[in-house]
């Protein structure tokens, strides 16, 4: 090859590399990211918990509500299958402005008194004053060193603008914030984050629903939980439960938690 050929190819190399990197930029992404390697995930399939595991996560969790009915907490903190136990659950809390999930007092109780480490989530209803929504949250919550930080569940405009959801959001993450001087996690599916809450919260920790995805949940971010799957089986619940990984180490875990590093 002469030399202006070898100079030819180093700029068209040059050309493809700035070409990537504007892609990546005008998508909100970072080149470096590793959540935003799209490598192949290894999973395993868990014939106990009945679904395949994700390989490259250590920690695994489930989250649930009144639906999984009353659950053995006992049962739940003793299960394993191979190498994997659960190492966390997120609990339903609230709902809107009034209510209260009724099985949330005795999992909030039970799962604390077995070892589990819990998390509370209010689902958010975008046409209901979302201070009061975050005031009934404060009123039936009592978070303690150890737990989860409060998490923020939201799915859909139901016919608000998504201006109006938006500044919704961020009252009830800014007074949840205040009371509990933690920074609230926000969980939604991809779809929706990546329509209607990306970039305004990427300060704030993301837990992130894609069922069916072999890579990684497609936000354009990092995130800290992935719910994989809506069909798992756990000792001591009689329904199919979500279930969770965990985006870091048990290091970087204890940090998030309610009087570590993080919070």
């Amino acid at each position: 090859m002469t030399k202006r050929g070898r100079n030819s190819g180093w700029i068209g190399l040059v050309f493809v590399i700035l070409v990537f990197l504007a892609y990546r930029f005008v998508q909100g992404l970072s080149p470096f990211d590793k959540s935003t390697r799209d490598r192949e995930v290894t999973f395993r399939m868990y014939t106990d918990f009945g679904i395949e595991l994700p390989e490259d996560y250590a920690i695994h969790g489930i989250d649930v509500s009144r639906y999984q009915s009353s659950v053995n907490w006992g049962m739940v903190k003793q299960m394993k299958s191979h190498d994997v136990k659960l190492g966390f659950a997120f609990i339903k809390a609230t709902e809107g402005s009034t209510l209260t999930d009724k099985q949330f007092s005795r999992n909030w109780r039970k799962s604390r008194q077995t070892g589990v480490v819990r998390g509370a989530y209010h689902f958010f209803r975008t046409k209901t004053d979302a201070a009061a929504q975050a005031r009934l949250f404060i009123k039936n919550v009592t978070l303690l060193p150890g737990d989860l930080p409060p998490v923020l569940d939201v799915e859909s405009l139901d016919n608000v603008t998504a201006q109006e959801m938006q500044d919704g959001v961020a009252l009830w993450l800014l007074l949840v914030e205040q009371h509990y001087k933690v920074k609230p996690i926000i969980y939604t599916n991809a779809m929706f984050y990546n329509n209607y809450l990306h970039p305004r919260f990427a300060d704030y920790p993301l837990w992130v629903a894609h069922y069916k995805e072999r890579k990684r949940p497609r936000v354009n971010r990092e995130w800290s939980f992935w719910q994989h799957s809506e069909s798992g089986r756990v000792n001591g619940i009689n329904h199919h439960v979500d279930f969770n990984v965990f985006n870091g180490d048990s290091t970087e875990f204890r940090a998030l938690l309610v009087g570590g590093d993080g919070g």
